[in-house]
C-alpha cells in the first residue's frame, strides 16, 4: 500500500497478463488506482498544511491568538480573504490568507470596541522584507500616480478600509500596520501582524505584464496542467506536466527562491525594490532555477548515472521539486534537464502572476563561440575528434519559457513574448541565466537588445557545418546545412492539448527575401539568390527509415542517386551511433563500409539492419540513434554526407477512468501499457500526480 499525502488511499492490482512475470511483446500490465477521502486522511492533510504554515506563515498563527486576547480600540482585523481572493483571482492559491494583485483595490475590515475619538484618525504603514528593509506610508487620498493610497468608510464599531496599490508595486510579502493617531500626531494604538502577499496583475492595463486576452490568461497564468514537447522535429511527442502553481504553499516557495538569490543575500533592500520589475524578476528566476553558482533549485545532469538523485525523465511535475528544495534547506535537487528547468520556471513565473508558456525548439543550436555556425570536426571514421573543452552542438530539442511583458527598458517594438532560459548553458553578465530576450528582436535580427539576443538567435538560425580533419591536420568541408536549425518551434495550444507551432514568431519563411535581410543584419553570411539555375550534384545521398519502436529490429535505407551520364564508383560508409538528445555520443551501434557502383541515371539502395541487441546496451534514456552516411568517390567529386536522427518510440501509458468522478467518493483509474521488448520488465515505477487531487505518488512494480 502506497501513501497518498493528500487524503486518499492507493490500491493497485494486476488485472491482466503481467510483463513482470515473463510477458512478451504483447503482454499488458494494468493497475487500479483508488482514492477516497476519509477523516483520518483529512486530519493528516491538515497536519501537513500546519507544518507548512509554521514554516511560511507564523504571523497568521500569531494574529489568531493575539487578536483573541487583545483589549483596545481595534479588537480585530479581517483581511476579507474570501472576497478579495475571489476578486483578485488568487482563491486557487489560498482561501484563508490574503493574496492580492497589484493595481487592483482590496479591502480590510477593522472591528472596533467604539468609534474613533474626536480628532483622531487612522494611518497605514506597509513593511516589506524580513527585517522591514522597505517601509511605505499609505496616503490617505488618491495622490500622485504610482503611490499607495486608501480611503475609509463605516461607523461605530466597524471601519472598512479600501487600499489601492499602484500597478508597479513591489511583489512580495507585506506587513500592514494600522495606527490610531491623536490630534497632536502621537500613536495612540498600533495594530500590526496583519500580512498579505502581492502578485503581478496581468489583468491590469497599467501593469507591465498586462495581457489583453482572457483565453490566454486562463492558459498562461491559471492553468496548472500542461504539455511539453520532445523528440525530433519529424517525430514530435508531448508529455503531460503538472505545473501545480496553486498547490499549498508553492507561492511561498516561489518567494523563497527570490529571497535566496545572490542579489537578495547581498543587498535585500535593493533587491526588494527591484521586484516591481518583471524583467528583473524573470531574470532572477532563470538564474535561480538552476543551481550553478547560487542556492538554486535544480542541478543539471545530462547522462547516467542518476543514482544519487532522481533521473530527469522521472519527474512529472514541478511541485515535488520545489518542495524538496525548500524542505532540504534550499539545497539543490538532483537532477534536471532542459524541459525540467523550463517547467519549474514556468510554475514559478505563473504563480507570481507573469503569463508564461513552455517552448520547445527542435534542432536547437548551442553556439559557444558566437560565430552563428555549429562546427562538427570528424575523423575519417566519422567519429568526433573535437578537442575543444566546450564544443558547439545541435540539440535534438531544447526547452525554454516565454513570458509576456512590456519592455520599458528597450526601444519600441520589443514588448510581448520574451525568451527566458533557465538551463545552465552560457554565462550572461557572469551568471548562468538567459533572457529576457524579445522574440520580436530575434525575428528581426536586432541582436543588440538585452538580454542574450545573439545566443538565442543562434539557437534558431545557426548553420551546421561538418568537417573531416585529415591526417595532416587540414580540414575538408563535408556538408553545410543552412536550414535544419530551429524547426517546429512548439508550445501547447490555448484551446486544448494540441500543439501550436510558433516558428514564424522567431523567423521569417525559410528562403524568403525578408529572411535574407534579417541574416544580413544579424551578421550571418548570406547566400544571395541567382537567376541561373544551379546544376544539382550528379550524386545525391539520402537516408530513409520508418518510425521504429524501442525493442524492435528495424531497417535504415541509404539511397545513392546518380543523375550523371556515366556510372559512378564510390565508397559508402554508414554509421549508426546512440546519442543523447543534446548530441553527446553514447556508443557505436553498427558500422558498414562497402564499395558501390551506381549506373547512370539510376539509384542504388543499401539497407542497414539494426537489431535490438545492437543498440540496447548503448542507447540513452532519450532513445535516440544518429545515422551518418558518407559517400566518397576517390577524388572525382567532393565527398557527400547525409545525417538523420531516429527517435525510437516508447509505449504510451493508457489511463482510463470508468464511470463518473464524484467529490469524496472512491475513484478507480486503470493504467496500462504494452511491453514492446523481447524480455520481461522488472522493477518498474509508476508515478501518479494531479493538481489538487494527488501529490506525486509512486507505485513500484516488482
Amino acid at each position: 500500500m502506497s501513501e497518498v499525502t493528500q487524503g486518499g488511499e492507493l490500491e493497485w492490482s494486476v488485472l491482466g497478463g503481467s510483463v513482470c512475470q515473463g510477458g512478451g511483446t504483447d503482454s499488458v500490465v494494468r493497475y487500479k488506482y483508488r482514492t477516497v477521502m476519509n477523516p483520518e486522511r483529512e486530519k493528516e492533510s491538515t497536519d501537513n498544511r500546519g507544518r507548512w504554515e509554521q514554516q511560511f506563515n507564523p504571523l497568521l498563527i500569531g494574529r489568531r491568538s493575539a487578536m483573541a486576547n487583545h483589549k483596545g480600540l481595534i479588537v480585530d482585523v479581517d483581511g476579507r480573504s474570501h472576497e478579495n481572493n475571489l476578486a483578485h483571482r488568487t482563491r486557487e492559491i489560498d482561501r484563508e490568507r490574503l493574496i492580492v494583485r497589484r493595481g487592483q483595490p482590496f479591502s480590510i475590515t477593522l472591528q472596533c470596541s467604539d468609534s474613533l475619538p474626536p480628532g483622531h484618525h487612522l494611518e497605514l504603514v506597509l513593511h516589506l522584507g524580513k527585517r522591514d528593509e522597505v517601509v511605505i506610508k499609505v496616503q490617505r487620498e488618491h495622490g500622485a500616480r504610482g503611490q499607495w493610497w486608501f480611503n475609509q468608510q463605516g461607523a461605530q464599531d466597524e471601519i472598512l478600509l479600501n487600499l489601492h496599490s499602484p500597478a508597479d508595486a513591489v511583489i512580495g510579502h507585506y506587513h500592514l500596520a494600522v495606527l490610531v493617531m491623536s490630534p497632536d500626531g502621537r500613536i495612540v494604538e498600533r495594530a500590526d501582524k496583519i500580512s498579505f502577499h502581492m502578485l503581478f496583475n496581468p489583468w491590469c492595463r497599467d501593469d507591465m505584464v498586462y495581457l489583453p486576452d482572457e483565453s490566454k490568461l486562463q492558459e498562461y497564468v491559471m492553468n496548472e496542467d500542461g504539455v511539453i514537447y520532445m523528440g525530433t522535429w519529424d517525430h514530435i511527442k508531448g508529455i503531460p506536466w503538472n505545473y501545480g502553481q496553486f498547490e499549498d504553499y508553492v507561492m511561498d516557495i516561489c518567494f523563497e527562491v527570490l529571497d535566496n538569490s545572490p542579489a537578495a543575500l547581498k543587498n535585500s533592500e535593493m533587491d526588494i525594490g527591484n521586484r516591481s520589475d518583471p524583467v528583473y524578476v524573470g531574470r532572477t528566476i532563470t538564474a535561480m532555477v538552476n543551481s550553478n553558482g547560487d542556492r538554486g533549485v535544480l542541478t543539471g545532469r545530462w547522462e547516467e548515472p542518476y543514482t544519487d538523485g532522481v533521473a530527469p525523465y522521472r519527474w512529472t511535475g514541478s511541485v515535488p521539486i520545489l518542495q524538496q528544495w525548500s524542505k532540504a534547506g534550499v539545497r539543490p535537487v538532483k537532477y534536471g534537464q532542459c524541459w525540467v528547468f523550463a517547467a519549474v520556471a514556468c510554475t514559478v513565473l505563473r504563480c507570481l502572476g507573469i503569463p508564461t508558456r513552455t517552448i520547445t525548439n527542435f534542432a536547437s543550436a548551442h553556439d559557444v563561440d558566437g560565430n552563428l555556425s555549429i562546427d562538427y570536426l570528424l575523423n575519417d571514421r566519422l567519429e568526433s575528434i573535437d578537442s575543444r573543452q566546450r564544443q558547439d552542438s545541435s540539440w535534438n530539442f531544447h526547452c525554454w519559457v516565454e513570458s509576456w511583458m512590456r519592455r520599458d527598458d528597450l526601444p519600441k517594438g520589443n514588448d510581448g513574448w520574451q525568451v527566458l532560459d533557465p538551463t545552465p548553458q552560457e554565462l550572461s553578465d557572469g551568471v548562468f541565466c538567459c533572457g529576457p530576450c524579445p522574440v520580436a528582436a530575434i525575428k528581426e535580427g536586432n541582436l543588440a537588445v538585452k538580454y542574450d539576443a545573439p545566443f538565442v538567435f543562434a539557437e534558431v538560425n545557426a548553420d551546421i557545418i561538418y568537417w573531416i580533419v585529415q591526417r595532416d591536420g587540414q580540414r575538408r568541408k563535408l556538408r553545410e546545412d543552412h536550414a535544419s536549425v530551429g524547426r517546429s518551434i512548439s508550445t501547447k495550444s490555448v484551446y486544448g492539448d494540441d500543439r501550436e507551432d510558433v516558428t514564424l514568431h522567431y523567423k521569417y519563411l525559410e528562403g524568403s527575401q525578408k529572411e535574407r535581410e534579417v541574416y544580413k543584419k544579424a551578421g550571418r553570411r548570406v547566400t544571395e539568390p541567382s537567376n541561373e539555375i544551379a546544376e544539382p550534384g550528379k550524386l545525391q545521398l539520402s537516408i530513409k527509415h520508418a518510425q521504429p519502436v524501442f525493442g524492435t529490429d528495424f531497417d535504415v535505407i541509404v539511397e545513392v542517386k546518380n543523375e550523371g551520364g556515366r556510372d559512378a564508383h564510390a565508397q559508402l560508409t554508414m554509421l549508426a551511433m546512440a546519442v543523447t538528445y543534446n548530441s553527446r555520443p553514447r556508443g557505436e551501434c553498427q558500422r558498414q563500409t562497402i564499395s558501390v557502383t551506381v549506373p547512370a541515371h539510376k539509384a542504388h539502395k543499401e539497407v542497414l539492419r539494426l537489431h535490438y541487441e545492437d543498440y540496447v546496451s548503448c542507447v540513452s534514456e532519450h532513445h535516440l540513434i544518429r545515422v551518418k552516411a558518407l559517400l566518397d568517390t576517390s577524388g572525382e567529386n567532393e565527398p557527400i554526407m547525409a545525417v538523420s536522427n531516429i527517435q525510437l518510440s516508447t509505449p504510451e501509458l493508457l489511463v482510463q477512468v470508468p464511470g463518473k468522478a464524484v467529490v469524496r467518493e472512491p475513484l478507480t483509474a486503470f493504467i496500462s501499457f504494452t511491453n514492446p521488448l523481447p524480455v520481461p520488465l522488472k522493477g518498474g515505477v509508476f508515478t501518479l500526480e494531479g493538481a489538487g487531487l494527488l501529490s506525486a505518488t509512486q507505485i513500484h512494480v516488482k
